[in-house]
C-alpha cells in the first residue's frame, strides 16, 4: 500500500513538473511575441527569421548532424544578429533593417578576403571596402563584429561623394 501511494505521489508530482514547465514556455513564448508587438511587419518577419534558423540548428545539433561547438557558434551568432535588429529598431524607429553580418574575429576573411582589417581598430560607422558598415561588437558568450552591408543607393552616394572629393 505504500508503494502504490508512494507511485502515485511521484506520478503527481511529475505531472505537476511537466505542467509547470509547459506553463513556463507558453510564458515565455508569449513575452517574445510581447516584445516585438514594438516592431514593424519588416522587423517582426526577420526576428521571425532569426527564430527559425535557431530551430534548423537546434533540430540538426539534436540529430547530432553538427557538433556542440558548431551549435554553440552559430547560436551566439542568431543572437548576436537578434541583438543588434532590435537595437537598430529601436534607435531608428523604422521598419526597415539593412542586411546584417555577423563574424568571429577569425572569421573577418570570410567578409573581406585574405587581407580583412584588424578588429581592434574598428570604429563604429566605418565603412569598409564601400561594401559594409560597422556597427558594432556584440557579445553572446563570444565576440561577434556586426556589419550592415551597403545597398546599392549607399554604394552609389559614397562613390558620388569619393569622386567629388577628387574633383579640384
Amino acid at each position: 500500500m505504500a508503494t502504490t501511494k508512494g507511485r502515485i505521489a511521484a506520478l503527481l508530482l511529475v505531472s505537476l513538473c511537466a505542467l509547470t514547465s509547459v506553463q513556463v514556455r507558453v510564458h515565455a513564448s508569449q513575452r517574445s511575441q510581447d516584445s516585438e508587438d514594438e516592431f514593424g511587419p519588416v522587423v517582426r518577419a526577420y526576428l521571425g527569421y532569426l527564430r527559425n534558423e535557431q530551430e534548423v540548428v537546434d533540430d540538426r545539433v539534436s540529430r547530432r548532424e553538427v557538433s556542440a561547438a558548431y551549435y554553440r557558434h552559430n547560436s551566439n551568432r542568431i543572437k548576436a544578429l537578434r541583438q543588434m535588429a532590435i537595437r537598430l529598431a529601436r534607435e531608428t524607429h523604422n521598419d526597415y533593417l539593412p542586411e546584417l553580418e555577423a563574424v568571429s574575429g577569425s572569421e573577418m576573411g570570410l567578409l573581406f578576403g585574405s587581407n580583412p582589417p584588424q578588429p581592434a581598430q574598428l570604429k563604429p560607422g566605418e565603412v569598409l571596402r564601400k561594401t559594409f558598415r560597422f556597427l558594432g561588437v556584440v557579445r553572446t558568450g563570444e565576440v561577434f563584429y556586426l556589419f550592415a552591408r551597403l545597398d546599392p543607393y549607399e554604394q552609389a552616394e559614397l562613390a558620388e561623394k569619393e569622386s567629388a572629393i577628387r574633383r579640384p
